[in-house]
């Protein structure tokens, strides 16, 4: 199975199972709730109601940015991930103000009410919820970084928040069960914290894929290591790499003996192209071959020159 057809699929099942696992915890959570009567497992009903839906949306992205390169496409969708990527910001951000709200208000009552602690039951729910998102967040972050995927480490991150809100339920639970009902309202404070930080995370790994910006340097030195690790390459200079969506494009000039025939050159870029669109991070790659004999490499360039 080719790079793009083992991504695709991984990237779509991703997609599916988190769906299937937010809609079964959302039934087992109403279900509890309307035989308990918890307000703590009722608002984790509510949020995994609500993750349905945004999974929903999630999934349908994750198809459209894995369609194949078509005419209006030719490089493929993937450059649509970003924005999938946003939008789980967005949701995670708005979770994150929806639990702060919820947390201080209870804090700042005079008289804050008091909460069903649902038992055993209620106990049993969430816990299972909690140890459910943690294995999406594990499943989903590797995924994610094995396929480079900013939408699938996106989802990562917001099942990572769900295992604390589920956490933030359960000492509700357990404090309104010991007759200490504030616990809820603290420990919902607490985690709107690391919510409201996880959005600003995935705003800020995403942003930077739809502006064009740099990759990191070692990931510059590879690309340059292999133009130069070619026998025929003796130097290589404005090397130029930068995201155009979750993957790099690179440009780059190489050297080589001016008395090399056209065919010679033209196999030269052909295999430097092969050997630099290896990188897993790589989508496109632009060589433009000259002659060594016009010394455009200097010291100054920082590229260094492949002279064995």
């Amino acid at each position: 199975m080719s790079r793009h057809r083992s991504r695709t699929a991984a990237v779509r099942r991703v997609g599916a199972v988190v769906l299937a696992a937010n809609v079964a915890l959302a039934v087992a959570k109403a279900a509890v709730w309307h035989l308990t009567g918890s307000l703590a497992v009722g608002s984790e009903a509510v949020n995994s109601i609500a993750d349905v839906a945004y999974s929903a949306v999630v999934l349908a992205g994750l198809y459209l940015t894995t369609r194949p390169p078509d005419f209006e496409h030719p490089h493929g969708h993937e450059r649509i991930e970003p924005f999938v990527s946003l939008f789980v910001a967005a949701a995670v951000l708005l979770a994150g103000l929806g639990v702060a709200y919820s947390g201080v208000s209870s804090l700042l009552s005079p008289a804050p009410a008091r909460a069903f602690g649902g038992g055993p039951l209620a106990v049993g729910v969430l816990v299972a919820s909690g140890a459910a998102k943690l294995l999406l967040y594990r499943y989903c972050l590797r995924i994610g970084r094995v396929h480079a995927s900013p939408a699938v480490v996106a989802t990562a991150l917001d099942n990572r928040n769900d295992t604390l809100t589920a956490l933030a339920a359960l000492v509700g639970v357990l404090g309104a069960s010991a007759g200490y009902p504030a616990l809820d309202a603290v420990a919902a404070t607490a985690v709107s914290i690391g919510i409201l930080y996880t959005g600003y995370e995935i705003v800020r790994d995403n942003v930077g894929y739809l502006v064009g910006a740099a990759p990191p340097e070692d990931l510059r030195e590879e690309i340059l290591d292999r133009a130069l690790s070619h026998p025929e390459v003796r130097g290589a200079h404005d090397v130029i790499a930068h995201y155009v969506g979750p993957e790099v494009d690179v440009s780059l000039h190489i050297e080589v003996e001016g008395e090399r025939s056209l065919f010679e050159a033209h196999d030269i870029e052909t295999e430097v192209v092969e050997a630099i669109r290896a990188i897993p991070a790589v989508d496109d790659v632009f060589v433009h071959v000259d002659p060594k004999e016009l010394g455009e490499w200097k010291d100054g360039d920082g590229d260094g020159d492949g002279e064995p």
